[in-house]
């Protein structure tokens, strides 16, 4: 198990910290956009690796969750008049219950049932949101949401920086408690239950509760980050349910390294960067993207965290370099 001050988690405050400074020496509104996207997708991806990278469970309605932050957020504020920051923590709270609800007739499969179950219940609440059209928009979705408010300020008065700093903050509070889980003695359960399940029973680890809690602490991060998408272009449509949005989520995590937390993060400013860079290319910077992944996967299985941790053992102890900096003539 990973310390919690990891190579990852230090390029990650690196990179969180360089990123904070961009606004200071002016930088386009695209490019703020291009780093809000980025952290939306680091958060789904990151709590997504709790249940599947540390947890084994193989929950493809983890974007469900994601949806369901959209959605509260748009009938909450919308429909109800639901004060706007009231909506982040309640979409979490709501997603988490969703999470209830769908895992306790999961709990007891295992491997391609699991995502058949999960993905299928997904695709239930999908089509729950298209049929309350009344409610919800149905396929047409809900457009001009209320703005975000924070203590009486409104973000969207400041452009993009009010956003900008909010989501880099919610990427922030997101690691740190998304890896106190993984590393503390409820993360040390979960991961002995994907190794050695038979072991970890006879040691006294509680499958169905265990597997009950992890999912239901992915659950709420991907909540209250679709709720700020929600908040942040303020719109809610069915897409963020689709296939689309499952494809993106999983490559980030793949790419960044199950059970890192730290990877997915750095692999969702990586890749969405690179897709916007590349976007002159057309459908084919996809395809580039895929080789390099590919690539990168190939060598490296545990992605972009086990290059981070090769590259960090490689680099030189104090000592060696005093004694080179002696040698030199």
């Amino acid at each position: 198990m990973p310390a919690l001050a990891s190579p990852g988690a230090v390029v990650v405050v690196l990179l969180l910290t360089g990123l904070a400074f961009l606004p200071l020496i002016g930088i386009s509104n695209y490019v703020e956009h291009i780093v809000i996207i980025s952290c939306i997708w680091a958060i789904v991806a990151a709590s997504w690796d709790l249940s599947l990278g540390y947890g084994g469970i193989f929950n493809f309605a983890h974007i469900a969750f994601f949806g369901l932050g959209v959605y509260v957020y748009a009938v909450g504020t919308k429909a109800l008049g639901a004060p706007t920051l009231a909506a982040l923590p309640l979409a979490g709270v709501v997603a988490s219950l969703v999470a209830v609800l769908i895992t306790l007739p999961v709990l007891r499969l295992k491997g391609i049932y699991v995502i058949l179950a999960t993905f299928a219940l997904s695709q239930l609440i999908l089509q729950l949101v298209l049929s309350q059209n009344q409610i919800t928009g149905g396929a047409q979705g809900m457009v001009l949401l209320p703005a975000l408010n924070l203590f009486g300020v409104r973000l969207a008065s400041y452009g993009k920086v009010g956003f900008f700093y909010f989501a880099l903050l919610l990427v922030f509070a997101a690691t740190i408690a998304l890896r106190w889980v993984a590393l503390s003695d409820f993360g040390r359960s979960i991961v002995a239950l994907k190794e050695n399940e038979d072991y970890a029973v006879a040691r006294g680890v509680s499958i169905g509760r265990q597997r009950l809690i992890v999912l239901v602490a992915s659950a709420a991060p991907a909540g209250v980050t679709g709720a700020f998408y929600a908040a942040y272009l303020r719109v809610a449509s069915p897409e963020v349910f689709g296939f689309d949005t499952l494809s993106i989520v999983l490559i980030i995590l793949l790419l960044g390294g199950a059970a890192s937390i730290t990877g997915p993060v750095i692999a969702s400013f990586l890749v969405t960067s690179s897709t916007e860079a590349l976007s002159n290319l057309g459908p084919a910077r996809f395809m580039v993207i895929a080789v390099v992944i590919v690539v990168i996967l190939r060598f490296y299985p545990g992605g972009l965290d086990a290059l981070i941790e090769k590259l960090w053992s490689k680099k030189p102890a104090p000592m060696e370099v005093m004694r080179w900096i002696q040698r030199r003539p």
